[in-house]
């Protein structure tokens, strides 16, 4: 019996597991290399900070962060990308400068004013809750913490400028939204978000 799309596109990308989620894991290790790269250049996580990626995918993000910061956590339901990022961040693993943990973005299991940066790739389309996911973002951020985020703009369920609003709902202050190409003729129009903890 043939699976229904939806189920098809979730176990490649929702929710990678099996086959299916192998073959996404490789798409999304290719097309999302620059977008990756961009958020964390965006980011800007300094050597001093902790920095938290919600739905790391298969690690390329949660690399480069680790690269500048002192610890970073990535947090993904999938054990099928937790075991991409293991074996891609082994070496900092080792180091203790990368931790993964099986989470989401509504329930990260990270502590309260915890991490510096919270940074999200193409995994915004999948919160069916954004209002508890922004609260658990900001719960878990410092005050003046960062969070970037960046999603394919076709598949937004809202228009960027109802993000911003969104985030400043949340009480996320700064809030700066702007579209971004990223390299490939294949590639589609990404729309990326910061944001700030306020202080106070």
């Amino acid at each position: 019996m043939a699976i229904p799309l939806e189920e098809v596109l979730d176990r490649a990308f929702g929710h990678p597991r099996g086959l299916l989620g192998r073959i996404g894991a490789a798409v999304m290790e290719r097309g999302n290399g620059p977008t990756e790269s961009k958020v964390v250049e965006v980011a800007k996580p300094g050597e001093d900070e902790t920095v938290l990626v919600v739905g790391p995918g298969p690690g390329v993000g949660l690399g480069l962060a680790a690269a500048r910061a002192r610890r970073t956590i990535g947090v993904d339901p999938s054990e099928e990308m937790l075991r991409r990022c293991r074996r891609r961040c082994a070496a900092a693993i080792e180091a203790g400068i990368v931790e993964l943990r099986a989470g989401t973005a509504e329930s990260t299991g990270q502590e309260p004013d915890s991490v510096d940066v919270v940074l999200s790739v193409n995994n915004l389309a999948l919160w069916s809750d954004r209002t508890a996911v922004l609260a658990e973002l900001s719960r878990v951020l410092r005050p003046g913490g960062r969070l970037v985020l960046s999603a394919h703009e076709k598949w937004l369920p809202v228009s960027r400028h109802e993000l911003v609003g969104e985030l400043e709902a949340a009480e996320f202050t700064d809030v700066q939204s702007w579209t971004w190409d990223p390299p490939g003729r294949t590639a589609s129009r990404a729309v990326q978000l910061r944001a700030v903890r306020p202080r106070s």
